[in-house]
């Protein structure tokens, strides 16, 4: 096949629904078994695959195709033997979305000539993030702390059990997310909020999912099965919040527009946009949740 030349996304991918799943692009076994479970998989060919497997895992992306509008292939970095053999592997599937890991140029997106999620995970991708947000095509951004703390020097990306705020971003880490979300919005692009390592601690997962929905996050990136349905019903809203939703977005057609007020709340532009905002999400989950059906998670 022919890749799509980057000047011709007139009609940008997006998530199917919030919960991507990471799979290690060599264990084809676990492909359908991923795509039944999340709203996008998410085929890896850097981190979760051993260099030595790489060319397997190229082979079995090619013999396994998955539904390329729910299915995205993290790519590795731009300039390396293996991102050159990667997009020669893509020229030969149906796959029109790629993640681009430790994404640090605006010129290394356009490279791939598919549209593409850069993976904010460097020092020197996140001082640039703006400008790579604004290549034409660059459809969203994802970010990630372990590899950014470790081009730091660093140990850790979150607090240790002895320390205050533990288990949760230190803070470097969470300027990076700040600096995404930021990004992403300024361009008119998704963002995707990094993985919960730690797919056992549950509370976590759940407040980190809490904090990205009010952030406006599109999605949240995982690597275990189990961690899907926390991030679906993080996504989906309540029935208080939809209750809320629709009275403000009544009244302001009652209103005329203007600004009026419900229950002693003022309601003006701003808050209709978060209205607006929590009745796409419950439209999104109940997309996903049609489009999707439970597996097992072992």
């Amino acid at each position: 096949m022919t890749l799509p030349v980057a000047e011709s996304f007139g009609n940008a991918w997006a998530p199917a629904g919030p919960a991507m799943l990471f799979c290690p692009a060599d264990r084809p076994e676990r492909y359908q078994k991923a795509a039944d479970r999340a709203d996008v998989v998410i085929l890896d060919l850097e981190d979760a695959v051993a260099p030595e497997n790489r060319v397997a895992a190229r082979e079995a992306l090619i013999a396994h195709p998955l539904d390329p509008d729910r299915t995205v292939v993290r790519i590795n970095p731009a300039g390396t033997g293996d991102y050159r053999r990667d997009l020669a592997a893509l020229s030969d599937t149906n796959y029109r979305v790629v993640m681009q890991a430790k994404a640090e140029t605006v010129e290394s997106i356009t490279e791939t000539a598919l549209q593409t999620i850069a993976l904010i995970e460097t020092p020197t991708g996140v001082v640039r993030v703006d400008d790579i947000a604004a290549g034409v095509n660059c459809i969203g951004l994802m970010w990630g702390a372990e590899d950014l703390v470790a081009g730091l020097g660093g140990e850790s990306s979150r607090f240790g059990p002895d320390e205050p705020r533990s288990g949760t971003y230190r803070d470097v880490a969470r300027y990076a997310r700040s600096a995404v979300r930021l990004a992403a919005a300024a361009s008119g692009k998704f963002a995707v909020d990094s993985v919960h390592i730690d797919f056992r601690d549950i509370d976590g997962l759940r407040d980190e999912v809490t904090d990205a929905v009010a952030l406006g996050y599109a999605a949240t990136a995982c690597i275990h099965p189990s961690q899907v349905d926390i991030i679906r019903a993080g996504y989906s809203p309540s029935d208080e919040e939809l209750q809320w939703a629709r009275r403000v977005i009544d009244g302001a057609a009652e209103f005329g527009g203007g600004v009026f007020s419900i229950d002693g709340q003022m309601i003006d532009g701003p808050v209709f946009r978060q209205a607006e905002a929590v009745l796409s999400r419950a439209a999104a989950s109940e997309a996903s949740s049609t489009e999707t059906s439970p597996a097992p998670t072992t």
